[in-house]
Formats: C-alpha cells, sequence, structure tokens
C-alpha cells in the first residue's frame, strides 16, 4: 500500500465560549495567527457542493475550486523570500501540558483551529516517520538493498533530525512469511546482506534538554510504509485474524508482517514485535527507576501507521499505566470494531491525519466499515467490518497554494512530505493556508511531482548522487564499499553491548579493590 484515571492541567485559554467543553475553549495567544489570515474563500454553487457530497459518498475525487492565492503572484520574488527565513517555528514549552498534546481528551479542541504547540508535535514525529525513507537502501542493485543507510548512531546527524532533541537507541527489522515469483524479489544480486529481512524502523528517546521542553521522557517509535515488493503483497490480503483474548480481529497482511520470525534468518530470529517490546520496556524501566515520568508515542505514515496501531495494542497489554499515543499519516484501516473498541478501553490515544485526495486511508473497507455501524440495531455488531480508530485531522490538497490542484496524482496525494506540508500550513477549516508556515515546500517534491511548476523545484529530486555510483582512482565509476560502522550487523551490535558490560563490571572490580 505504498500507493502506506490522572489529573490533567489545561492549556491556556484566552477566550470563554458558553457551552463549550473545557479544551475547545483553547484560544491561546499562539493562535492569533488563525485571526489575521484571510477567511476561506466558500463556492456558493449548489451543483458544485451536489458533486462533492456524491463524490465523498462514493469515495471519489473531485477537485473543488481553488481557494484564493494569498502569497505574491511573483513567486521569484516570493522564493527569494522565503529561502531567507529558518525552516522551523522556535520551540515552546509545553511540560505543564504534554498530556492534552499528546491526547489526554482526543485533542479536543486542539484541531480545527490547530494549536500551533500540536502542530510542532505532529510534524516532530512526521519527520521521525520520514526519516524511515530517506535513510532505506532503495537500489535492488545494492549488496544491502532493504537496508538502513547508517548506523544508528549517526542516523539523525546525517538527515539533520538532531534538532528535533532524540537520540536513536535500537533499529527494528520485519520480515514477511510468503514465496515470492522472482519478478517481485526486491534485489537482483545474488550476495545480498539479507534474502528476507528489511530495516522498517527505530525506537528513539528524547535527550535530557527535549525532556524538560516536553515534560516527560519520550520514547519514539517510528515505523516504514511499503517499499519492498513482499509488503505489497502483504498488504493487499483482506483476511481479518484475531489478536488478544478478546474478539478483535486484525488484518492478516500487517499482523503477519508485525510477527514474522524465523529461526534460519539472521536478523529476525526475533520478530519486530518481540525486537521493538524489548527496547520499550528496558527504556521505561530504566527512566521509571530514575523517577522520571515516561511516555510511548508511536508514529508512521501508510503501512507504518497499521504497524503502529499493532505496536500500540501490544505496549497496552504489556505495559498497563504507560502513556500510550499513536500519530499517523495516510493509515489504512488495520482491523475490526472490537479491535477499536479495546484499544480505547486501553486508553490509547490515536491521531489521524489523512489527506482527503489520499485513497490508501480508504482501505481496507473501501464499502464494508464503520459506516455500517448505524445499521447495528438490525445486524448486530458485525466482527468482519474494518474500523478506523481514534481522533481525525483531515486535509486538503487544494488548500495550499504551493500544490498542483489539478489531475489524479495518488503517489503526490499520498506522499508523506505532503502529509507534513499541509499540517505545517493548517491553521483550520475556516482560514487559508497559513502565511507564515515555516516547513521548506521543496521538501514536498523529493518523491513526487506536487509543486506547481513555478517554484522551478524538480520532480523527485530526493536522490545519491550520480545515483550511488562513485568515481575510483582509476578513473572508472564504480558502487561504494560502505563504512563499516554503516553495514547492518546485530551481531555487531550485541558484541558492542557486551564490551561495554565487560568494561563496566571491570571498573566496578576496580573500585571495590580499594
Amino acid at each position: 500500500m505504498a500507493l502506506s484515571s490522572m489529573m490533567y492541567t489545561h492549556l491556556p485559554v484566552t477566550q470563554a465560549a458558553s457551552g463549550a467543553t473545557r479544551f475547545s475553549l483553547i484560544r491561546s495567544s499562539h493562535h492569533q495567527e488563525a485571526v489575521l489570515d484571510h477567511q476561506q474563500t466558500k463556492t456558493s454553487n449548489k451543483a458544485n457542493r451536489l458533486a462533492e457530497s456524491l463524490a465523498h459518498l462514493l469515495h471519489l475525487h473531485i477537485d473543488t475550486p481553488p481557494r484564493t492565492n494569498t502569497h505574491s503572484t511573483n513567486w521569484n520574488l516570493f522564493t527569494e523570500e522565503k529561502i531567507s527565513t529558518p525552516t522551523t517555528s522556535p520551540k515552546d514549552s509545553i511540560s505543564e501540558k504534554w498530556r492534552e498534546i499528546h491526547g489526554s481528551n482526543d485533542w479536543e479542541g486542539l484541531l480545527d483551529p490547530l494549536h500551533p504547540w500540536l502542530r510542532r508535535e505532529i510534524v516532530k514525529y512526521g519527520e521521525f516517520a520520514q526519516a524511515t525513507y530517506d535513510a532505506f537502501d532503495f537500489d535492488s542493485f545494492s549488496e544491502y538493498c532493504g537496508s538502513c543507510r547508517y548506523n544508528h548512531n549517526k542516523l539523525f546527524d546525517v538527515l539533520g533530525l538532531s534538532k528535533n532533541g532524540y537520540t536513536v537507541s535500537k533499529y527494528i527489522y520485519a520480515m514477511s512469511h510468503i514465496d515470492m515469483p522472482s519478478w517481485l524479489e526486491r534485489s537482483h544480486l545474488a550476495d545480498t546482506w539479507s534474502k528476507h529481512s528489511n530495516w522498517m524502523g527505530f525506537v528513539a528517546v528524547s535527550d535530557d534538554l527535549e525532556t524538560r521542553r516536553i515534560g516527560r521522557r519520550d520514547i519514539v517509535v517510528a515505523w516504514r510504509g511499503t517499499v519492498a515488493p513482499s509488503e505489497w503483497y502483504e498488504d493487499f490480503q483482506r483476511k481479518l485474524e484475531p489478536i488478544g483474548h478478546g474478539e478483535a480481529k486484525v488484518e492478516h497482511g500487517f499482523h503477519g508482517i508485525y510477527t514474522a520470525k524465523c529461526e534460519t534468518t539472521r536478523y529476525n530470529k526475533s520478530s519486530a514485535s518481540e525486537q521493538v517490546m524489548k527496547e520499550v520496556t528496558r527504556l521505561m524501566e530504566f527512566y521509571r527507576a530514575q523517577g522520571e515520568e515516561v511516555s510511548l508515542t508511536i508514529t508512521g505514515h501508510s503501512l507504518g501507521g497499521a504497524l503502529a496501531l499493532l505496536n500500540a495494542y501490544e505496549a497496552a497489554e504489556t505495559i498497563p499505566g504507560l502513556p500510550i499515543s499513536v500519530v499517523s499519516f495516510g493509515a489504512p484501516r488495520v482491523g475490526n470494531i472490537a479491535f477499536k473498541d479495546e484499544l480505547n478501553q486501553m486508553g490509547v490515544k490515536t491521531l489521524r491525519v489523512v489527506v482527503k485526495q489520499d485513497m490508501v486511508p480508504k482501505m481496507p473497507g473501501l464499502v464494508l466499515n464503520e459506516g455500517l455501524q448505524k445499521f447495528d440495531d438490525i445486524t448486530g455488531t458485525l466482527d468482519w467490518v474494518y474500523t478506523h480508530v481514534g481522533a481525525e485531522m483531515k486535509l486538503e490538497v487544494g488548500s495550499s497554494p504551493y500544490l498542483k490542484h489539478g489531475g489524479f496524482n495518488l503517489p503526490g496525494f499520498h506522499s508523506l512530505e505532503t502529509y507534513l506540508h499541509l499540517v505545517d500550513g493548517f491553521l483550520s477549516t475556516e482560514t487559508t493556508f497559513r502565511s507564515n508556515a515555516r516547513r521548506d515546500f521543496a521538501l514536498v517534491n523529493k518523491g513526487c511531482d506536487m509543486l506547481v511548476d513555478d517554484l522551478r523545484i524538480p520532480q523527485c529530486w530526493y536522490q545519491l548522487p550520480h545515483k550511488g555510483l562513485v568515481c575510483n582512482a582509476h578513473g572508472r565509476w564504480v558502487k561504494p564499499k560502505r563504512d563499516p560502522e554503516d553495514i547492518p550487523s546485530p551481531t555487531r551490535e550485541a558484541q558492542a553491548q557486551a564490551h561495554a558490560l565487560q568494561v563496566e563490571m571491570m571498573e566496578s572490580d576496580y573500585a571495590l579493590s580499594f
């Protein structure tokens, strides 16, 4: 599916509204930007409204009239102005309000208009999910195809994500239990780093400075969306299978990728599920022992969003009392109504960011979905109906003056960079794209062609120089050798941990000798 019981303090309130809930009253000084921007231009054409309603009912995409462009029509002057400004907003301390930002009240009153503190956190987690694509080795002629191109100690440095204040502690690998026809094989080479496994994401944890800013030690799990052909095969299965001890069921293919393992493999002797839960439990126990408050935030795009929900379900079952949130982008439905209900009962908070034109969130269950719940009195609860989970933040491609509004660009609509661009510019459903959006719009075209041509940003520009070839000392263009530290090797990681433990024991023995 790549086409993938506690007391809470309130956020600041600056104006009251009778009958509104406590969270819908939130109007901090930061929200004044929503008032300063122009009001959204609305169409009064009844035919257009009728067409939109029918399109929504049939899950079709019909372009709506573009909103008034609030930016300068001189794109050259506009571009010069934009490239002279920072790409990130100042970091505000959310330490006293983190539970609301983390979803304690299901983000009520924070999404429309979008609170700037929440916007920044959504973008942060989205960047972690994007990192799983940016660092993934797609090259089918590489002996390391399917791995991460960098070791975990320098991943964020290479990708420019050190500014977020997190450190990667563990990589996650996953596999698919299927026999693949030769034309679907991931790599063209017989001698590869792994025949069965793919790098699927990572576990990271906030550093001391970020921990003070956000009010707790935040463990993050980022899951990659669909890239490998075997993952496409798994994604397109539609069978539901039981999970847990109740009536919850989840999509067979997603669950297979999350739980598959094999003793004969090097990287998946333990499943992705076992790998991630072992690391999350280790980090949680370590920081709780230091007297710190700990949260778990799980993010992912497309297939990664589905795996994030499975991960959240298992974590909630395994570690009671741990605040768990899921922030997903363009994620498909994962399970049935019982799965949704069990997640809610366990206190998992889920925020789904969805682009209206993206087809992936409509799958599986294009027709047979949560909409059938209205007939429960007649049919009873249908345990085979797919259902979305959590709060939804819906975005619209037509809201951005930088994006092409015509055509049917499925990869562009589903691209995570498109999502992050729209989140960064979203103020509310009643206002236009914010004029002071900070995120670099050029990132949208990293892997697609969604930006208007006037911006002069090449399509699909994110790639290795010379497509990975380097000129050697003899003037020949060859595939470079990876730095030893960037070669995937869980064995080396285990050896490093064992060495560190040995050094620690030696130091302890030395201290005791005195």
